[in-house]
């Protein structure tokens, strides 16, 4: 079977949802787009059952924290068609005051450690999880490592300072 191009994915998404999908693109030929928080679990359902698309395969589910936008934390979701042998990228950029996204374990299973990850280091809540709490830190963290909030080294630190290197 002759691999699906990244047009007909494109066109099938436009038809369906329309303005609803933006920024376009194919870095690398990975074909890439944003949606909205209210789309997202629409897009995927789509994206999963549609009969000529056939993701069905969730790859990754991760985040990523850009502090100086206004939507600072995107969630980026990678999706595989086994049967098309073709991978999209799908983005969705929230604010940090209302972290919020629908869960995707209602659509993949697998999604369930994922999501429990990303929630982990990015304090991304996806509601309807059903056990959303930390999965690689301890319970009882206050913070969210992956934001970049925090100064990567303490500044009173005297073994990194210049006169040891003879500098």
């Amino acid at each position: 079977m002759a691999k699906i191009a990244n047009q007909d994915i494109t066109d099938k998404l436009n038809t369906k949802f329309g303005n609803q999908i933006t920024a376009i693109s194919e870095p690398f030929g990975l074909l890439s787009f944003e949606t909205s928080v209210t789309a997202i679990s629409e897009v995927l359902s789509f994206l999963k059952s549609d009969t000529e698309l056939k993701f069905n395969y969730l790859t990754d589910i991760t985040a990523v924290h850009y502090p100086e936008k206004k939507e600072a934390l995107g969630v980026i979701y990678h999706l595989h068609s086994l049967t098309n042998n073709v991978r999209v990228r799908i983005k969705v950029f929230i604010t940090t005051a209302n972290p919020n996204i629908p869960t995707a374990t209602t659509l993949w299973e697998g999604a369930n450690w994922m999501e429990r990850e990303t929630f982990d280091f990015f304090g991304i809540n996806f509601t309807g999880h059903p056990n959303l709490v930390r999965i690689l830190n301890v319970d009882d963290m206050t913070v969210f490592p992956m934001r970049r909030e925090y100064q990567l080294e303490d500044p009173n630190r005297i073994d990194k300072k210049d006169y040891f290197f003879g500098r």
